[in-house]
């Protein structure tokens, strides 16, 4: 009985081991990319760590630094600092986004510093020449301040708020 017990609970082990393989390797601690798909790990891998993104790269989720030309995270979120031309995440993003053009089609948390600043949701500062927020809880500084829903002014000058 104990030795079939054991045997038992061996295989269960080893089901546990082999299903949770895949999900470990799914997550790198580095990324580095020409441009998608000619990266060392394919677009659905999340990093947790770098991501140097020479031209183009593209990835599921980034945990850390995103440095390069353009920088895009798809379904997973962003948390940590962007740096490059242009930063585009699909979901949403907490940190500090610093590229010419900041793009966050979720929730944004943080800072964002550049040309074009937009995020569906902001909480926290945009800091820019245009910055567009669908809500806000924050502020922006910039030559064009938008916030559709919610913020002081729908679209003013220098300086817009909504709290």
């Amino acid at each position: 009985m104990s030795g079939r017990y054991c045997t038992l609970l061996g295989i269960a082990l080893l089901v546990l081991v082999f299903f949770s393989i895949p999900a470990i390797a799914q997550e790198k601690p580095i990324q580095l990319s020409l441009f998608t798909p000619v990266q060392i790990f394919p677009e659905d891998t999340a990093i947790k760590g770098i991501r140097l993104s020479l031209i183009y790269g593209r990835s599921v989720s980034v945990t850390g630094l995103d440095w390069g030309l353009v920088n895009h995270t798809t379904t997973g979120d962003f948390v940590g600092v962007q740096f490059g031309a242009v930063g585009y995440t699909e979901a949403n993003f907490t940190g500090w986004q610093d590229n010419w053009v900041n793009v966050v089609k979720g929730n944004m948390e943080g800072l964002q510093w550049g040309v074009v600043n937009y995020a569906h949701y902001a909480h926290g500062l945009q800091l820019g020449l245009v910055n567009y927020a669908g809500s806000m809880k924050g502020l922006q500084i910039g030559f064009v301040n938008i916030i559709k829903q919610g913020g002081a002014f729908p679209v003013f000058p220098i300086v817009n708020w909504s709290f």
